[in-house]
């Protein structure tokens, strides 16, 4: 606890008249018994508790100079690591991290990887938010059927930053499973997914060479329609991104023709996967929810995505779906730039 706070529960307690033995005891050794003697009767005299000095020993490395220098070098560079910064101000690792954390408040974070857009792009997305705005309640965006497709490979998610092993020797955690290996050409499957406000779509594994148009409108469109009539009744949307398969002619005719409604291909916005509820949340649900050991083949990547699909949660895929309209919103208010 520091030292204010430690002043300020001295403060009520002697005010709520207790003895100073008892907040002595109450604060189990946070202070000694002469200090606390010493800032009640501070309390008796002035009625606050007003210290000539900061107390416990002066300070001879974390310094104002010391924090300040910190700060300049810091702020003067995007990135910097602890290890680097002690060794270039000559102190040690842990007095850099307390400046970093106790004296300046910073927290460390991680880079962001987000599309890069062009200005043009920008105003495409700002567009379309004002279309979705002026033509579509609440209502009617529950009636959309978002649709997206993502790769899976054998070779699993991984996390470099956050998956550790714990263990006594580099050669105890490498034989506790400590080493990944990967595949030069892992076997990948592309897995489409359609998700709305009435739940997700069944999947649809697309494992057999290169999709294009006439793979998406035969194995792809008719599962997206049979799904939309049977959940959204007669009034629904289709969307799908700028993908080649999906802005061919032939496939745009064929939405046109077979669907209630659907997004074309020059409305919905380039590199936009902030949008989709798919790739802002659902698919990050799916992929957690893999039982990523027991994928050895393409047989049993299909089957934990197949099994993985049934386990999203529904109010995830709801919250998810509904969020869209507030996404929108955001885009307009911050000029048409990603969204997190």
């Amino acid at each position: 606890m520091k030292s204010k706070d430690l002043q300020k529960v001295v403060l009520l307690k002697y005010n709520s008249g207790d003895h100073p033995r008892k907040i002595f005891r109450d604060l189990h050794g946070g202070l000694g018994l002469r200090t606390v003697q010493r800032w009640c009767k501070m309390i008796d005299e002035n009625g606050v508790i007003n210290l000539s000095k900061p107390p416990g020993r002066t300070r001879i490395v974390r310094t104002k100079s010391a924090i300040k220098k910190v700060k300049q070098r810091v702020n003067g560079k995007r990135k910097v690591s602890e290890r680097i910064l002690a060794k270039e101000m000559n102190i040690s690792k842990t007095t850099a991290h307390r400046i970093l954390v106790d004296d300046l408040n910073y927290r460390a974070y991680k880079f962001i990887q987000e599309p890069m857009l062009t200005d043009e792009q920008r105003q495409n997305r700002k567009k379309f938010a004002h279309w979705i705005k002026n033509n579509f309640n609440k209502n009617d965006l529950s009636k959309w059927l978002f649709s997206d497709e993502k790769q899976f490979d054998i070779d699993g998610v991984y996390n470099s930053q956050n998956m550790r092993i714990w263990a006594p020797s580099r050669a105890d955690a490498d034989a506790r499973g400590g080493i990944r290996k990967t595949r030069k050409f892992p076997t990948r499957v592309l897995v489409w997914l359609g998700a709305s406000s009435g739940g997700l779509s069944p999947v649809v594994i697309l494992d057999k060479g290169s999709v294009n148009h006439e793979v998406y409108i035969k194995e792809v469109l008719p599962v997206a329609l049979k799904f939309g009539n049977k959940t959204l009744g007669k009034y629904w949307v289709y969307q799908q991104d700028g993908a080649t398969p999906h802005t061919h002619k032939l496939t745009q005719e064929w939405c046109q023709k077979h669907f209630p409604s659907f997004i074309p291909k020059d409305r919905w916005p380039a590199n936009s996967p902030d949008l989709n509820p798919l790739d802002y949340c659902i698919w990050n649900e799916l992929v957690q929810g893999m039982d990523w050991g027991r994928v050895k083949t393409k047989t049993t990547l299909i089957e934990q995505i197949k099994r993985s699909v049934k386990k999203v949660r529904p109010e995830v895929v709801l919250e998810s779906c509904n969020d869209f309209s507030k996404r929108c919103y955001r885009l307009l208010q911050n000029d048409g730039r990603y969204l997190r």
